[in-house]
């Protein structure tokens, strides 16, 4: 069932399935934007995917039969309202995403609840085998993981850009959604193209996690809380990396180099 302005209002009284605070819940009810980012997700027959979070169904009505779907929702109202229009083809999953193996899905799409972005995402990257990941989360949310250098930038955007490309879609202006959100969304694609075996980069990423604990450091000093000074300083030469510099100032792939030296 197609959701737009003229029904969310018809449909969230006479369901009883008003958007929840506690769960970020902000419908969509613009179908041109709906099919536009399911289309980006390029679903093939042989696809398995997951949908995560589809509330009242804005994306799933456009990718309903195109392929294997799984959705997943913590909410049970939404599962119970899905199955009245989509009985068949579906497998719904009631759970929070974050507690099911999401390894076999090959596209994964879902808007994603504001209050937990961050560590959804993180949890995606580190367990989902997808070849393509369709995302929309808060604007400044998106920078958080996505910035390579200045404050945003941190152990999670090091990940992101080890193990493939992300990129910026679309906009979403808070009018498209039903609460309107205090501000806009960013759908962004993300496609898995490794540098390396995805363990080293987990590794990566848990070593980062240790060196961006003290921002203000340098390099030099967070580095020897994990091999001794001179080691640190050696390995600093031997990449070209100045002594004095932060870890916000460090690309992934001077992090990476990294590790594979500490690790030689």
């Amino acid at each position: 069932m197609e959701i737009n302005r003229s029904n969310i209002n018809e449909l969230v009284n006479k369901c009883s399935v008003k958007p929840d605070k506690d769960y970020g819940q902000n419908f969509l009810v613009e179908p041109l934007i709906a099919e536009k980012i399911v289309n980006s997700l390029e679903v093939n027959i042989d696809d398995y995917v997951l949908e995560i979070g589809p509330g009242l169904g804005s994306l799933t009505h456009f990718l309903y039969q195109k392929s294997k779907l799984d959705v997943c929702d913590i909410d049970s109202r939404m599962i119970d309202f899905l199955k009245i229009f989509y009985k068949k083809d579906i497998n719904y999953i009631l759970n929070d995403v974050r507690k099911i193996d999401v390894s076999s899905y090959s596209k994964i799409i879902g808007n994603l609840p504001y209050n937990i972005t961050t560590e959804l995402v993180t949890f995606l990257l580190m367990n989902s085998n997808a070849k393509r990941m369709i995302l929309m989360c808060q604007s400044e949310a998106f920078n958080r993981f996505y910035d390579l250098e200045g404050e945003n930038y941190g152990p999670v955007s090091v990940m992101l850009h080890l193990l493939g490309t992300p990129k910026r879609l679309l906009t979403v202006k808070p009018g498209s959604f039903y609460p309107a959100p205090k501000c806009n969304s960013l759908v962004f694609s993300f496609d898995l193209e490794p540098v390396i075996d995805k363990e080293t980069v987990i590794k990566v990423y848990k070593m980062c996690k240790s060196i961006f604990l003290n921002r203000r450091k340098t390099i030099l000093n967070n580095l020897s809380n994990l091999v001794s000074k001179d080691k640190a300083s050696l390995i600093l030469k031997e990449l070209n990396i100045e002594e004095n510099r932060r870890p916000e100032t460090i690309s992934p792939s001077e992090y990476l180099q990294m590790f594979l030296l500490i690790n030689k």
